[in-house]
């Protein structure tokens, strides 16, 4: 198999959480959720991982994860700032175009905060290698939702298992009315490096046209006209995986229950890092 580089979205605010979720423990020797990914993308057949955090955390995300993970494969740090103008980053498509130094290989983008599953990561590693297509991996939506609030998904539309259209939900719970069924993206996509250049043209256009203040440069709209433009087409790999996650401070007892009954099953081993 040929290099493939993980790309963690760390730097989110976690304003709903109350906190930096990215780095709230929830395995047996305070494991945080990124550690899970980071180990099932290592024996999916990652060779390196990007944390892209805010600069401001660097020591403290080194301290409680990054420094336990750089010991078992290549890690390297790059940071995504707040402009003075707004009170949050301008969004998920800037973050990964603040990697763009650091992948010089097929990557996978992920958020720091979510729990994808090993099938998750075998799919995305395995479609790494077409590299004529993009790729990411679905779910089910009701895998997906959070019993202690509404959560935001990206809808996918999918023909012949290629993505046709994505359109994003922001107020999504079990009585939104969509089925269960419904294919939906975790922020799980399988990329070429050459959607840099792409984004710093869709980057520079956005900074030209929106209220830059407040409008976030989403990575799912950028895909969404690379897919129009005909410049790639993005299959899909659609998984059973449940996600676990902590956009609500009440959902850590949840994700930690789960990290300790997939331990139990032999999913994972007691020391992560061994």
């Amino acid at each position: 198999m040929a290099k493939a580089t993980l790309v963690v979205m760390a730097a989110g605010m976690g304003s709903r959480f109350g906190g930096l979720k990215q780095l709230e423990p929830v395995g047996l020797n305070g494991e945080v959720l990124l550690d899970y990914s980071v180990y099932d993308a290592r024996r999916a057949g990652f060779d390196k991982v990007v944390f892209i955090i805010k600069e401001s955390i660097e020591k403290e995300f080194r301290a409680l994860a990054g420094d336990r993970i750089s010991a078992n494969i290549e890690t390297e740090y790059v940071f995504q700032q707040i402009p003075a103008h707004r009170k949050k980053p301008y969004g998920t498509g800037e973050a990964i175009l603040c990697a763009a130094d650091a992948v010089d290989s097929p990557f996978s983008v992920i958020n720091a905060d979510d729990f994808y599953g090993e099938d998750a990561f075998r799919r995305i590693r395995r479609g790494l290698e077409d590299r004529r297509d993009y790729c990411m991996v679905g779910y089910r939506l009701e895998n997906t939702l959070s019993d202690n609030g509404a959560v935001s998904r990206g809808v996918c539309e999918i023909e012949n298992g290629f993505l046709t259209d994505i359109k994003e939900h922001t107020a999504l719970t079990r009585e939104s009315g969509l089925p269960a069924s419904t294919v939906v993206s975790m922020n799980m996509w399988g990329l070429q490096p050459d959607i840099f250049p792409e984004l710093k043209k869709q980057f520079s256009e956005f900074l030209e046209t929106a209220d830059i203040t407040k409008d976030e440069f989403q990575i799912p709209k950028v895909i969404a006209r690379v897919i129009e433009s005909g410049m790639h087409r993005v299959r899909v790999y659609n998984t059973d995986e449940v996600w676990y996650g902590m956009t609500y401070r009440e959902d850590k007892e949840k994700v930690a229950e789960a990290v300790r009954r997939m331990t139990a099953e032999g999913r994972y081993p007691e020391e992560l890092w061994r």
